[in-house]
């Protein structure tokens, strides 16, 4: 079990679009942005559906121009989940933005530092009990207007290591941000310091981990496409989560952004963080042991165990008889091939022996037999009555004898009837 970090908590939503706890003794929620225009709203309204459906906890919509904010009005009423903004150059689309009725503000100190603005838009938000992420992202943080102040922070700090020279800007920038707010005595807040490299993200996070009690919004920016985004973005933040540090998550993917509150929930899911909705579906590996299009029938299942399944059956997709009895033994449900055919268990009890051709629809109807004697009481999850023993490798679902003794035909050896 994971002993996360202590700290505190600020909620986020309302009685239309449900309410949300980031922090504390709160689930690690996950989010997602829209990639479309805001101020397209019939789109916008489709793709926060879409997020939504997908599990996401909060969606964050881009405000750069008023237009966005004044379509604020008409997306709210028709979507479910809280919305937050993401304000980046100026404070007054976050004033109007909070006069629209979001949940949440993002600020970013690399764009919005005039302490008069910030003021005006924590007391707008403490008005209405808003909290406000504050986002210390590495590509806006470094001062680019001012070219000699720029000089000066690039040199100045640590020179030597990339590192602790981000590092340290980070710090600085927060704490001097958070000034601001420790005036206004306005303390709803979240923080994020992302980072396009993952060992700087991880270097980050444990800092202010160390300095400070607020919640933490975990990322990685500029993650690039899915196919590399993953690997960038689940490595680091399976770390924290995994050492205790994160309250909220959003991996980020040049891609559709459901990947990333699909990938975000399984990440969850995982690391123990979060009760899986739905089945969980493990499979082997490819290998020269496989006697079954098993590639195609883990996507298949896929497919249906997602429109079919609710509650979080494991289920097993084994392609051999070697490792596939061992490695489907903890599963709910289970099937493992070999020579055309499947032998399908369902807690440890085989249940069937199919052709291939018939293993998908038997497999999903013992998923949908078991799903509803656990939901009538009359089966637990998890629960394994007998041990799965691995078949004769020269049995019903193995070689065959027909095949080994044509083999041994072929070598001029005795043939054994049997």
């Amino acid at each position: 079990m994971i002993l996360r970090r202590k700290t505190r908590q600020v909620v986020l939503g309302d009685d239309a679009h449900g309410f949300v706890r980031i922090g504390g003794d709160a689930p690690v929620s996950v989010q997602s942005m829209t990639a479309g225009y805001t101020h397209d709203i019939d789109a916008c309204v489709a793709e926060i559906h879409k997020l939504a459906a997908a599990g996401a906890d909060v969606v964050r919509v881009a405000v750069p121009e008023k237009k966005d904010t004044a379509a604020l009005k008409e997306i709210l009423p028709q979507v479910s989940v809280p919305i937050v903004a993401d304000v980046h150059f100026h404070f007054q689309r976050a004033l109007e933005a909070i006069e629209a009725g979001v949940h949440k503000i993002r600020l970013n100190p690399g764009n919005i530092s005039d302490r008069a603005q910030v003021k005006d838009v924590i007391q707008a938000c403490k008005a209405r009990k808003l909290p406000i992420r504050i986002g210390v992202n590495e590509g806006s943080i470094i001062e680019r207007k001012d070219k000699q102040k720029r000089l000066k922070e690039l040199g100045g700090v640590f020179s030597d290591n990339k590192h602790g020279h981000f590092l340290a800007i980070m710090i600085t920038k927060l704490e001097e941000y958070l000034d601001v707010f420790r005036e206004e005595d306005f303390h709803d807040i979240v923080i994020s310091a992302k980072s396009i490299d993952p060992l700087l993200v991880i270097d980050a996070y444990k800092a202010i981990s160390e300095r400070f009690d607020y919640p933490l919004h975990l990322g990685v920016t500029h993650a690039g496409p899915k196919e590399t985004g993953t690997i960038r973005s689940v490595v680091p933040l399976g770390h924290l989560l995994a050492s205790g540090i994160g309250d909220t998550v959003r991996i980020s993917y040049a891609n559709d952004p459901v990947y990333e509150v699909q990938d975000g929930l399984e990440l969850m899911y995982i690391l123990g963080l979060r009760v899986r909705k739905g089945a969980e579906l493990i499979a082997c590996p490819s290998c020269g042991r496989i006697q079954v299009d098993l590639f195609k029938l883990v996507q298949d299942v896929r497919k249906q165990l997602e429109k079919e399944i609710t509650l979080p059956i494991k289920v097993a997709v084994m392609g051999c008889v070697v490792n596939g009895p061992g490695e489907a033994e903890g599963a709910d449900v289970a099937i493992f091939a070999g020579d055309r055919k499947g032998i399908i268990y369902v807690q440890g009890e085989r249940v069937a022996n199919v052709p291939e051709a018939d293993i998908l629809p038997t497999l999903l109807a013992e998923c949908r037999k078991f799903q509803d004697r656990v939901a009538r009481g009359e089966a637990k999850l998890g629960e394994k009555k007998v041990d799965i023993l691995p078949p004769d490798p020269i049995g019903e679902i193995g070689s065959g004898w027909e095949k080994i003794q044509r083999e041994k035909k072929g070598m001029g050896l005795p043939v054994v009837k049997v």
